[in-house]
């Protein structure tokens, strides 16, 4: 049986169907969420996928901690069920609390898409363990409140204990801090990317398929043959 992987929709999502396309090409199961629907129909991992969910109002992110279905997925989360969030998707892992910092106003103040390298920094996680450390990707960003913020301790804790999953290089498309592009939680199953690792799984459609190892990490992180 293959792995069923979760896909939230929320009111202003805009990738998800990408994100669908990507769990479907690497192999598993896409199982649509809907945000108000307190049902995780029993998924084995889930993604928070990229968009202006519920149109950013107050802040990216702010409202959509609040949808029932975010509630399961916290807690799940907090009992080791694998999460992605992309973009809107990172947003809201950090107003829910699941990551730290938060994701604010890009500095140059100009909404920012292009396609970016990344450097992976760490490749433990259950979405990055399909690379190796050091290895750059080119992936598509596409935000205007991508700046990645924390508070000095907290910027220095990620760095002592490895939670930073990836840089900028070549360039840092929004002013986050450290060059910081993708965190992850303490256990390493939650992870958040500001660029789009979904919108770079096929050469006809994007300009690489470096993206493609976040879905498959996944896979072999569930089946247990992960590094």
């Amino acid at each position: 049986m293959s792995a069923r992987v979760g896909v939230v929709t929320f009111p202003g999502s805009l990738d998800d169907g990408d994100a669908v396309r990507a769990v479907r090409l690497a192999g598993a199961e896409a199982v649509r969420l809907w945000h108000a629907e307190p049902r995780l129909h029993q998924v084995d991992a889930v993604i928070l996928p990229g968009g202006f969910s519920y149109g950013d109002y107050l802040r990216c992110g702010a409202i959509a901690r609040f949808a029932p279905v975010m509630e399961l997925i916290t807690m799940a989360a907090r009992d080791g069920l694998p999460v992605l969030g992309i973009c809107n998707g990172f947003q809201i892992l950090c107003e829910a609390h699941l990551l730290p910092g938060a994701l604010t106003r890009n500095q140059h103040l100009h909404f920012r898409n292009r396609d970016q390298r990344v450097r992976i920094e760490s490749a433990t996680t259950a979405w990055t363990n399909a690379y190796d450390e050091g290895q750059e990707l080119l992936l598509p960003v596409k935000n205007g409140e991508g700046c990645y913020v924390a508070d000095r301790a907290t910027l220095d804790e990620l760095e002592a204990e490895g939670r930073i999953v990836a840089r900028y290089t070549g360039g840092n498309p929004n002013g986050s801090q450290r060059d910081i592009a993708a965190i992850r939680n303490e256990a390493g199953n939650v992870v958040g990317i500001m660029p789009h690792p979904e919108h770079a799984v096929a050469e006809l459609t994007g300009p690489s398929t470096d993206g493609l190892g976040f879905f498959t990490s996944l896979l072999k992180h569930l089946t247990g043959v992960a590094r």
